[in-house]
């Protein structure tokens, strides 16, 4: 394996350890949790295009697409029903995180692998814990790629009834991530948190980092699991001014996620092709190599480039790059297609390049780091609540935006490009000015970084003066 390392940070403790093929093994398991999601949003998009599928649930969207030549190319697939089938297992998550706090703080991480960005952030080495936990990014983009070849190859299928074995499939990744999580180990920090042994939790970590020398973060542990134990309602605490910085980004960062324009093409990527007039077979199969090909790509970019250039240069780069594509697809189909005309070959391939320059510059920063940036900041003490509110916030506005789209899309026409685009511009000042850089420092020490960043550090400071006076009292 890897030779040893020693991480610290200014004022810090050096912690000990070496990449260890058994929590390899493990972020590998607890990563493959991605691969549901990203069947979903894949498997989703690309059965709503198909004709098959629109005849038998939705006729009268398939009515529009097929015979009404007076409705607008923009919205030819604008139905409330068909958004609310495409969005409903996103509200079915949003309840399902709101009691992952309860259930990670009183059985463990492993108990509710919906968790897992968490779960991976605990037990990766801080030096490589941005590559471990874009590992779960990864698997998602693998399961939309799955998930779009999947569709266009049953979309072949005579008949007309390959669409049910598209939805049929989830269960193989759910099945994968299941009798996978019953040979996960907890982690070293949920061993403290939720028992006093520590010898057990040093038991853990050693065999985690793969050294006996690991005093220092045993040490860090159990000063934070101290902390964390006398925190009986940490959805009240989290509220308090010393944490104020982390609930923004907690709360900011999955709504950025979804406000960059993704499940444009995410969820209707097939949709949007069909729009833009190509054939069916030819929409499918654009959308799995765009989507899902480009985007495993790039986000495999991310993992080796996150632990080495920072969270902050890819948000940065990777927003431009998304701005910049966003309004030329805008002002192309504004200017080309219209309400009832279409593209030439040479723009509709023109705007298959640029949607994967827009998906290649997703799928290296606001896709991983949306999971990962939230995962690595909060104190022990508050941890499972805050990545609550980060799970569900994201699955809200997953929620809100699927359910919205069409819809947008038939009213903002063209102009739904710059929409988004202008919310990328807005999010990607405000990484620049308000989000310290977190790369390679233990997760455990991440309170520094607000202490001593120039807009938060008065809002923590006080917020630690409010709490001393409270505890005296």
């Amino acid at each position: 394996m890897a030779a040893g390392f020693a991480i610290t940070s200014e004022g810090g403790q050096y912690y000990n350890g070496k990449m260890t093929v058994f929590v390899v093994l493990s972020c590998i398991v607890a990563a493959t949790g991605g691969l549901i999601f990203g069947y979903d949003i894949g498997i989703s998009g690309g059965v709503t295009s198909m004709e098959p599928f629109l005849k038998k649930f939705f006729p009268e969207v398939y009515r529009k697409m097929k015979e009404d030549t007076n409705i607008s190319n923009y919205c030819k697939f604008d139905s409330q029903l068909l958004t609310t089938f495409t969005s409903s297992l996103y509200i079915a998550g949003l309840i399902a995180s709101l009691f992952a706090s309860s259930v990670t703080r009183a059985f463990g991480r492993k108990a509710s692998i919906l968790s897992v960005p968490l779960y991976l952030s605990e037990m990766a080495p801080p030096k490589n814990r941005g590559a471990f936990n874009i590992g779960f990014q990864v698997c998602v983009a693998i399961g939309v790629l799955s998930a779009n070849l999947l569709n266009y190859g049953t979309q072949k299928i005579k008949g007309g009834w390959g669409w049910r074995i598209s939805l049929a499939m989830a269960a193989a990744p759910a099945s994968i991530l299941t009798i996978g999580a019953l040979f996960l180990p907890e982690t070293p920090n949920s061993v403290i948190q939720r028992s006093n042994d520590h010898q057990k939790a040093e038991r853990t970590l050693q065999r985690v980092r793969g050294t006996a020398d690991v005093q220092a973060e045993l040490d860090d542990l159990i000063r934070a699991g101290s902390i964390s134990k006398t925190i009986n309602h940490p959805f009240k605490k989290i509220i308090e001014r010393k944490y104020r910085s982390q609930l923004v980004m907690a709360i900011l960062i999955p709504f950025f996620q979804q406000v960059t324009g993704i499940n444009v093409i995410s969820f209707y990527a097939p949709v949007l092709f069909r729009t833009i007039k190509l054939s069916e077979s030819t929409s499918l199969l654009m959308s799995a190599i765009v989507t899902g090909g480009v985007g495993t790509i790039s986000t495999i970019l991310s993992m080796i480039l996150a632990d080495r250039l920072g969270r902050k240069v890819l948000f940065l780069v990777g927003g431009i790059q998304m701005l910049v594509s966003q309004v030329m697809i805008g002002s192309i189909m504004a200017a080309q297609l219209g309400d009832h005309g279409g593209f030439s070959t040479g723009y509709a391939y023109l705007i298959l390049v640029l949607v994967c320059v827009y998906t290649t510059g997703f799928a290296y920063s606001w896709g991983p780091l949306g999971w990962l940036v939230p995962s690595e900041i909060f104190p022990l003490e508050i941890r499972s609540a805050g990545q609550s509110i980060t799970v569900a916030v994201g699955l809200l506005f997953t929620f809100l935006v699927a359910q919205t789209f069409l819809a947008m899309l038939c009213h903002f026409k063209a102009g739904i490009f710059f929409f988004f685009g202008g919310w990328v511009a807005f999010m990607t000042t405000f990484v620049h000015f308000f989000l310290p850089e977190t790369k390679n420092l233990p997760i455990e020490q991440m309170d520094k970084l607000w202490a001593e960043h120039w807009f938060w550090r008065r809002i923590v400071g006080e917020g630690v003066e409010d709490s001393k006076i409270q505890e005296a009292l």
